[in-house]
């Protein structure tokens, strides 16, 4: 007879840090090593979702946040979107649920938070797993430096926003430059 795999349980949580309200997916038992998720932009911790069903049912705790104006927390009125300033947050958050030591998942936007977090605390990473993540900024293409600098407050920009999510975005930012003649 073949053992039957359970799905483990996701718990979706809350805890204020700093003003902001971080909504959460935990699973796994409180005590285990932890495995900080840190997700990618436009999504949130659903990311994680299958992740987390694969590997809930180990000893690890598995913790993934939603950054501020990410998933289901809410950015504060004035919030700053800088990778520093979510960094200071997801710092809070580790503070916040008391978390010593933890490996660190990161993908794409997740990166240069969690790389911040690793470097300003290094004794408490205990391992990285980089996917799909820039290490610096430089890295950055022009268009996504000029992304990242958008506010919704500022008139025309949450359309501008809008546009990156259309069938047709995603064909135009990959499309190779003309060959330039020699």
């Amino acid at each position: 007879m073949t053992a039957r795999r359970t799905i483990p349980t996701i718990q979706h949580r809350t805890v204020d840090v700093d003003g902001v309200r971080i909504a959460y997916r935990e699973s796994g038992p409180a005590d285990g090593p932890v495995l900080l998720l840190l997700h990618g932009f436009p999504t949130a911790s659903h990311q994680f979702a299958r992740l987390m069903d694969a590997l809930g049912d180990t000893a690890h705790r598995l913790i993934a946040p939603d950054y501020p104006g990410f998933g289901r927390t809410e950015a504060p009125a004035g919030f700053t979107y800088t990778f520093d300033r979510l960094a200071d947050t997801v710092e809070g958050f580790t503070d916040a649920l008391g978390l010593g030591r933890y490996a660190l998942y990161v993908f794409d936007f997740g990166a240069p938070v969690g790389l911040r977090l690793a470097a300003r605390r290094p004794e408490r990473v205990t391992g990285l797993i980089v996917q799909n993540g820039n290490a610096y900024e430089e890295g950055l293409s022009d268009a996504a430096r000029e992304f990242a600098g958008l506010r919704r407050e500022v008139p025309g920009n949450e359309e501008r926003i809008r546009g990156l999510f259309t069938l047709e975005a995603p064909a135009s930012s990959t499309r190779p430059a003309s060959p330039t003649p020699a």
